[in-house]
């Protein structure tokens, strides 16, 4: 499923399907499930609310889309990047961090809006669980490629993956220069590896790369 353009200004004249599920991410991410209505939608638009049945048969239809597109954007990024090919680990978890936070392709408040979502339905709830196991699944077996016991593997994706969803989740707002501080560090200690100097001036370019394009990071 390709990302959602985002709505183009117009009158009450037809809308597009990705008009109207661009609109309802972004409720769902300020205002919650419970904001995510067709005439609410609509007034965004600015259309009539008889457009919205060209596209989805009724508010589930459209409920079970904006599902569809969380997996296929923030699950699937980080399936794809602990994937990646790399020379080694540090490179490896480099690559990971860099889709999470630096290219855009993971949205953080997107993954906070479904979490929310989830305490409220149990249908979402599974899908969630689903959802983290899977990630948890793919960063285990990136550290099994590089030789890590598969006890280990499981462990150590866990954590990282821990560490991450909890790092966005209390917003410390730290700056990108004390990131870049700690980066050395932070490989180490989740892979137990010393990164060479060439490991960790990769993460730090990745990092850079992401300050340098700001419009490109996740909502």
């Amino acid at each position: 499923m390709t990302a959602p353009t985002k709505p183009r200004t117009r009158g009450p004249g037809r809308t597009t399907r990705e008009d109207w599920l661009h609109s309802a991410l972004d409720v769902l991410v300020s205002d919650g499930v419970d904001s995510v209505k067709v005439l609410t939608l609509a007034e965004r638009l600015d259309c009539a609310r008889s457009s919205f049945y060209w596209y989805f048969k009724n508010r589930s239809e459209l409920l079970d889309a904006l599902l569809d597109h969380w997996q296929a954007t923030n699950t699937r990024a980080l399936i794809e990047a602990a994937n990646r090919p790399a020379e080694t680990i540090n490179m490896a978890l480099g690559n990971l961090y860099s889709s999470w936070t630096a290219e855009g392709a993971f949205d953080t408040q997107l993954d906070f809006a479904i979490r929310d979502w989830a305490r409220r339905s149990g249908t979402v709830r599974r899908a969630l669980d689903i959802s983290d196991a899977a990630r948890i699944d793919a960063i285990a077996g990136m550290f099994t490629r590089y030789g890590y016991p598969a006890h280990e593997a499981d462990v150590r994706g866990r954590i990282v993956y821990f560490t991450q969803i909890g790092y966005a989740t209390l917003d410390q707002r730290e700056s990108w220069e004390t990131r870049i501080a700690r980066s050395r560090d932070y490989l180490y200690c989740m892979t137990g590896v010393r990164p060479t100097d060439t490991e960790a001036a990769q993460l730090i370019d990745q990092t850079r790369q992401m300050i340098a394009k700001p419009a490109d990071r996740p909502r």
